[in-house]
């Protein structure tokens, strides 16, 4: 065979590959409102930047009926490209071809490219359509999976790694989604389940439809498995360009740079007035974020769940921030079991990837009650604690308003080696408020006196103004400086400059023991 006989070929197992899977599976993924794999790859990457990898490999199986069904690149499509310029490296499941299950040269394929993406030190994408493990191949695929979980978790940590639920993702498949740092899903189209409906009416007599048990709500707002939901697949890619534009290449680079537009000495007098006169009227802490960030841009991660808690992506004058941050407007911003988890993730991936942490305070404590006791809110908090108390990231808090007893500590004080703190002149920092506090101190004065409510409220008026305020943390150095709410942006800008070159290292160690 010649030289253009042999280039012929070449060009003929190309458009092979392109269509491995037949117009009849394409036309029905478009008809539920699902893209192909390459349709998917072509939104999320730059135009014309995917260089394929391994696009000849076939299945080696034999019997079951698949021996004569050997697709070109088999039911995954691997590879790398750039998102703005960036590289990175990604898998695309295809449910065109055997429903995008997972058989061992599928696995090879994604093994290959967690290897690259770990070598090379550049972020991981995958997008999820598959209908489980190749049954026709048996124990393989189970071993494929394991392989590939194995590498999740030798990457976390080192490079970012990004999940896309776009479909089906079901039994042993879910746990690689849940090892990466952030799981999408599209809404109504995409599902992730241990196991299915069918299984568990037939074990436990429950009857749950596919959306209730594993679609996007349910995992955004009840389980906390996903971050983000957006109602298309372009949506949804759209968002993953988005966030990695927060995200450094890997743990040893800090994350890009992006000129502001906003001044950095741009003072918000609506933030003088953002805090109601009465301690238990809420606020939104959204709506602060936003007004400190540059251009009001703020990404928020896990939105739906845990929602007594804030925590997400912004800029500072053009460099990436990581915000915690109470949330008055549910739950008076108590911290509960799953606010606590979901606030030490994010914290650790910032410490993890180089990204500085803000946290705005305003606490009154942990939420009170048997349920919250008896489920473990002590090891769970105790998580939130562990983050911050090993983070070595520039780590600044800002307090609004309350912070109080265990869970100011919790929430980057001084003590666990905050950075910077600042205070406005409303914050509250006791070990308790001030009716709780004069409860316990004067309750024999209290009950003593021909008119008690009248003397509980002079107490209460007197606790406030002499503990109730930042100037006492202040005398002690636990505050290092009271602030007004309109220069909040102006002060954390300087404060991250000269934190820039901050350098910590922990003792030490294989690793941690902290909370599970």
């Amino acid at each position: 065979m010649g030289t253009e006989a042999r280039i012929e070929r070449l060009r003929e197992l190309r458009e092979e590959a392109l269509h491995a899977g037949s117009q009849r599976a394409i036309a029905r993924q478009h008809e539920q409102g699902k893209l192909t794999a390459r349709e998917r790859l072509d939104a999320l990457l730059d135009k014309g930047s995917f260089q394929e990898i391994d696009q000849f490999v076939r299945h080696q199986s034999s019997g079951f009926g698949i021996e004569d069904k050997r697709p070109l690149g088999d039911a995954v499509v691997t590879g790398h490209g750039t998102i703005d310029g960036r590289p990175v490296f990604v898998f695309a499941e295809d449910f065109t071809v055997f429903g995008g299950s997972l058989s061992k040269v599928v696995a090879d394929k994604i093994c290959k490219v967690m290897d690259m993406a770990l070598d090379t030190g550049t972020p991981l994408i995958g997008l999820k359509d598959s209908g489980g493990a190749r049954i026709q191949e048996g124990i393989a695929s189970l071993d494929g999976y394991g392989r590939i979980f194995e590498r999740n978790v030798r990457a976390s940590g080192v490079i970012p790694q990004v999940s896309v639920i776009m479909g089906p993702c079901a039994g042993g498949a879910v746990y690689s989604p849940a090892l990466t740092d952030f799981v999408f899903q599209v809404d109504q189209t995409s599902h992730m389940f241990i196991t299915g409906p069918d299984v568990i009416k037939a074990v436990t007599g429950e009857e749950v439809t596919m959306e209730e048990l594993g679609g996007a709500a349910a995992h955004a707002s009840k389980s906390g498995v996903t971050h983000f939901v957006y109602p298309t697949g372009i949506d949804a890619l759209e968002a993953v360009r988005y966030l990695m534009s927060f995200l450094p290449r890997n743990n040893m680079e800090l994350p890009p740079y992006f000129a502001p537009t906003d001044r950095p000495d741009r003072l918000d007098d609506s933030l003088d007035s953002i805090i109601p006169d009465s301690a238990n009227q809420p606020y939104d802490m959204v709506e602060l974020v936003e007004t400190v960030l540059d251009s009001g841009e703020f990404l928020e991660v896990h939105e739906l769940w845990a929602r007594n808690i804030v925590v997400g992506f912004g800029r500072l004058d053009g460099h990436a921030v990581g915000v915690v941050a109470n949330q008055p407007s549910i739950l008076a911003g108590t911290l509960d079991i799953e606010a606590s988890e979901k606030a030490a993730r994010f914290v650790r991936f910032c410490d993890a990837f180089n990204v500085p942490i803000i946290t705005f305070v305003d606490v009154p404590g942990f939420l009170p009650g048997v349920d919250q006791e008896h489920h473990g809110i002590i090891r769970h908090g105790a998580k939130l604690l562990y983050a911050y108390c090993e983070a070595t990231v520039p780590r600044i808090s800002v307090i609004t308003r309350k912070a109080y007893g265990g869970a100011y500590l919790v929430m980057n004080a001084r003590g666990i080696r905050a950075d910077l703190v600042f205070a406005w002149p409303s914050a509250e920092i006791a070990v308790m408020g001030a009716q709780g506090a004069v409860n316990i101190i004067h309750r024999r004065e209290i009950s003593g006196t021909d008119d008690p409510e009248k003397t509980r409220t002079e107490l209460i008026s007197d606790y406030e103004e002499k503990f109730n305020n930042p100037y006492v943390a202040a005398e002690l150095g636990l505050v290092d400086e009271v602030i007004e709410p309109r220069e909040t942006r102006y002060k954390l800008i300087r404060a991250l400059e000269v934190l820039r070159t901050k350098r910590e290292t922990l003792p030490p160690k294989k690793h941690g023991n902290g909370p599970q």
